[in-house]
């Protein structure tokens, strides 16, 4: 029986195009609009996984739609609907490529660079003493921009504008955007017994010009979480934090010498350990959500995606 979605080979009404990223297929609606279907491929170190987790594009579309529609009032996004657990149906945009990330904690890539002895990321200064999982003094942006070697690199506000990769007026606006959508996530955070460590966000350009939110939002892959009610004891302590994330998988992906760099052989994951990654998903998207996940059928899961796609786009046109 099949239990996971690896990849789709649609043709929906007024499809121009087609693009399968690292765990997304994306399909073109009339150069307007895109139809995003979010399969069970895992992605690290800038690396598809050999074997998909089932469950995980559920999960990730459903937490990203119900966040989508809880910020939309704050910040305009690129929803329009989720007509399947799987997919998301939103304005096509011209990707702004950087990557914003936010940070409250000193955790993941932020952690090992100051670790290593750095005392600026991103061209923000950070004080001396800090330990791991430790608050920032305030939220800070490190930005990041896709190389063309496929691998992101911090970049600095200040950069940006001498490169001119953005103009100051909507680098401002994404920046302003950055922190309120942080400060709405952190409250959904705490109110659901969690801490929003940091969390990353991608804007595009709509056909309008104006600036919308793109791609998911405070999900496990953008986004890491600690749990409220262990963390200060874990800190005092010098624990490790219990985390909801995908740090748990780059970790163990570290442990097995592996960290995306060339010549460097990706680990294959068994069976066990490709279930305990369903088990983490499944637990932050009914911490985050507040929702228990009911799991879709994977028996007939193209011809439901086709059809739930094919039903909405019949009785709601978009052109």
């Amino acid at each position: 029986m099949n239990t996971n979605l690896i990849s789709t080979n649609f043709f929906f009404k007024n499809q121009r195009s087609f693009h399968r990223g690292k765990v997304r297929d994306i399909y073109n609606i009339d150069n307007k609009y895109v139809i995003i279907i979010a399969c069970d491929r895992l992605s690290a170190f800038d690396h598809v996984m050999p074997k998909p987790i089932p469950y995980k594009g559920q999960i990730l579309n459903q937490i990203a739609a119900k966040m989508l529609t809880e910020t939309a009032n704050l910040v305009p996004n690129w929803k329009i609907a989720s007509p399947d657990p799987n997919v998301t149906i939103g304005h096509k945009c011209e990707p702004i490529l950087i990557e914003m990330i936010i940070r409250g904690y000193l955790a993941g890539h932020a952690w090992r660079e100051y670790n290593s002895g750095k005392r600026e990321l991103c061209g923000v200064s950070l004080p001396e003493g800090l330990k791991e999982n430790d608050p920032l003094p305030e939220p800070i942006i490190t930005p990041s921009i896709k190389e063309n070697s496929g691998h992101d690199r911090d970049i600095s506000m200040s950069e940006i504008l001498a490169s001119k990769l953005l103009k100051k007026k909507d680098l401002d606006n994404i920046e302003a955007y950055t922190k309120t959508l942080y400060e709405a996530g952190k409250k959904i955070a705490e109110d659901r017994g969690l801490i929003l460590v940091d969390t990353k966000y991608e804007f595009g350009f709509a056909q309008d010009g104006k600036i919308l939110l793109m791609d998911e939002v405070h999900t496990p892959d953008s986004s890491r979480y600690f749990y409220i009610d262990e963390y200060n004891e874990n800190l005092s302590n010098h624990h490790n934090q219990r985390q909801l994330s995908k740090e748990f998988v780059r970790q163990w992906l570290m442990e097995q010498g592996f960290q995306g760099l060339k010549d460097q052989k990706v680990p294959e994951m068994s069976d066990e350990f490709i279930e305990s990654v369903t088990n983490r998903y499944i637990e932050l998207y009914e911490k985050v959500t507040s929702d228990t996940f009911v799991p879709r059928s994977y028996d007939n899961v193209m011809i439901d995606i086709e059809n739930n796609v094919n039903d909405y786009l019949n009785n709601n046109p978009l052109n």
